[in-house]
């Protein structure tokens, strides 16, 4: 799930709502073709990215190979990886995250949700929990997918699945975080949680049981 491009096709298998683009690694060759199917505006995404690096935003086609190239390089500078995919861009969109943990057993529960749609170049400023954006029927229906989300990877540990909410109540699979966030005290905060316990409880009991077998 640390590879985007991997994280969208095993999402899309799971059946997880997905934001309308590509999972696999853009060529030059089928830019414009995919572009144009998808419509404009799109953001390039590096795969392997992070923090808004290898990342452009695409308005119009004629700026499509200039973004491309420019992503391309930024990717293969930060990441050592210059695979990127394209997106459908989403605009003025909530960005909403929701915290689970999983166990050896296969089960998984979510802690609900945290807002942390104020952001500065890509990076999250504010973080809110419960989010006052999202109604009580979306706020379930999030919590469900990022369960069937983390169950279909046969998670394990504290982690995190990230959406993007558009005005109308869609919310689209944006990436899984395979670990626990520095934001994870504002859910430990609000639920009286220590997310840190769980995580190093849940550690201690794979590696014992490991050892058992």
């Amino acid at each position: 799930m640390g590879d985007k491009i991997s994280a969208r096709r095993a999402m899309k298998k799971a059946k997880v709502p997905v934001v309308p683009g590509t999972s696999i690694d853009m060529n030059e060759r089928y830019l414009f073709k995919v572009c144009q199917k998808i419509g404009f505006p799109v953001i390039i995404k590096a795969s392997a990215g992070g923090g808004g690096k290898g990342m452009r935003l695409v308005r119009e086609e004629s700026e499509l190979l200039e973004a491309y190239n420019a992503a391309k390089s930024e990717a293969q500078t930060s990441f050592g990886n210059d695979a990127v995919y394209i997106e459908k861009y989403i605009e003025s969109p909530h960005h909403i995250e929701i915290q689970f943990l999983g166990d050896t057993h296969g089960n998984v529960i979510h802690l609900f949700d945290r807002e942390c749609s104020v952001q500065r170049r890509h990076q999250k400023i504010v973080e809110e929990s419960p989010s006052p954006f999202i109604d009580d029927k979306t706020r379930q229906a999030m919590g469900r997918i990022a369960v069937k989300a983390a169950k279909s990877v046969n998670y394990i540990g504290a982690g995190t699945i990230e959406f993007l909410v558009d005005d109308k109540m869609n919310f689209y699979f944006l990436e899984m975080n395979t670990r626990l966030q520095v934001e994870h005290p504002i859910t430990e905060e609000v639920l009286g949680i220590d997310l840190v316990k769980e995580q190093i409880k849940e550690a201690n009991y794979t590696v014992c049981n490991n050892q058992s077998q």
